[in-house]
């Protein structure tokens, strides 16, 4: 498969560009470029630019508004209803996650459920930054409407759940902050989408085909098959557990899928002082690291570090985009008349990424 390197700042320009000629503000056209390229630099390319041509095929039908803003439907000190408007999910994401720490700093803690908003991108963006805050950063994403969702329920035929992600992210006192972000089903489905584009196998467990028999190929699963949760019933629970919780909202109307998004913010400081937890938390996470590795292993490591690197080598050496997926964001470029130039970069698109 050819592979197409980029500088992140590059990417980061003709994203924001091809948001603000499909009717985006500036505003949103770079916080959602920033996160979908940061998505890439952490090393998760399933969420990020190869999602480019499905937002603007969205925005282009009419089904997302490119310069709606959030609004908040009910607040109190400690809590947020946010209603997204349809506009870009990452931009939503990254307002509730501020108002959120800035609710956090003076109520010690802050909740937020939302109403239709769109996808939002990687969740560990959100756990992340409010780690780096200071904060315990706790993100979700639920949905489920029986027997016409893609991910299989335990003990059933037909896909009733969506892939249904949760993070978490805790401060270490450095670059590195503890960040686990997992998908409940087996795999996050950006990644079978990495898969096609690369014409790449995956392993047997991941997915079913339409006759519900295991398939390493995931064009399978895009002709009528479906992911399997992770640790059966296990991860079922806790897909249903992200339902649940997603739904706080309330603003569900009859036959829709149940669900939502949710964040929490929490501010140590409510318990402990922030440095010492942060020092302890590094000690413990360092010492984890010492356990001795198992045969074929070269380290043992702890969630964040696999991220941390993968930024580091790809500020670097660029950021590879499949073929599949750049003829598809070039397709856009020309239909949207966003030059493709190097010039298009600015100094605000390099600010955001130092190799330092």
């Amino acid at each position: 498969m050819k592979m197409h390197t980029y500088r992140p700042a590059y990417l980061h320009a003709l994203t924001r560009l091809l948001f603000e000629a499909s009717g985006a503000t500036c505003e949103i056209a770079h916080i959602v470029a920033k996160i979908l390229v940061n998505a890439n630099l952490a090393g998760h390319d399933s969420h990020g630019v190869l999602r480019i041509p499905v937002y603007l095929r969205r925005i282009s039908e009419g089904l997302m508004d490119p310069a709606a803003e959030p609004t908040i439907v009910r607040e109190s000190t400690t809590t947020l209803v946010i209603d997204g408007n349809r506009g870009p999910g990452h931009f939503t994401a990254y307002r509730a996650l501020h108002k959120a720490m800035q609710k956090a700093r003076s109520a010690e803690i802050c909740s937020v459920s939302f109403t239709q908003i769109e996808h939002i991108g990687r969740l560990g963006e959100y756990a992340e930054l409010a780690a780096h805050q200071g904060f315990v950063g706790i993100s979700m994403v639920g949905v489920g409407s029986p027997n016409a969702m893609k991910v299989l329920p335990f003990g059933g035929k037909k896909g009733s759940l969506g892939t249904n992600p949760i993070a978490v992210g805790i401060p270490t006192g450095d670059e590195t902050p503890f960040v686990l972000d997992v998908a409940t089903s087996a795999v996050a489905e950006g990644k079978l989408q990495v898969a096609r584009s690369k014409n790449l196998p995956i392993p047997d467990h991941l997915i079913v085909d339409k006759n519900n028999a295991p398939s390493t190929n995931s064009l399978d699963f895009y002709d009528g098959g479906y992911l399997r949760t992770f640790a059966e019933h296990k991860g079922y629970a806790f897909s249903l557990f992200t339902c649940l919780m997603g739904q706080l909202s309330g603003n569900r109307g009859e036959g829709s899928p149940s669900g939502g998004a949710f964040m929490q913010v929490i501010d140590i400081g409510a318990f402990t002082d922030l440095d010492r937890y942060q020092q302890g938390i590094r000690a413990f996470l360092n010492a984890m690291k010492t356990t001795e590795p198992a045969d074929g292993i070269d380290e043992v490591q702890v969630p964040g570090e696999f991220e941390h690197r993968n930024r580091i080598h790809r500020l670097n050496r660029g950021i590879e985009i499949p073929d599949t997926i750049n003829r598809q964001i070039l397709e856009w470029a020309d239909r949207l008349g966003v030059s493709t130039d190097d010039a298009i970069v600015e100094n605000q698109d390099n600010a955001h990424y130092s190799r330092s």
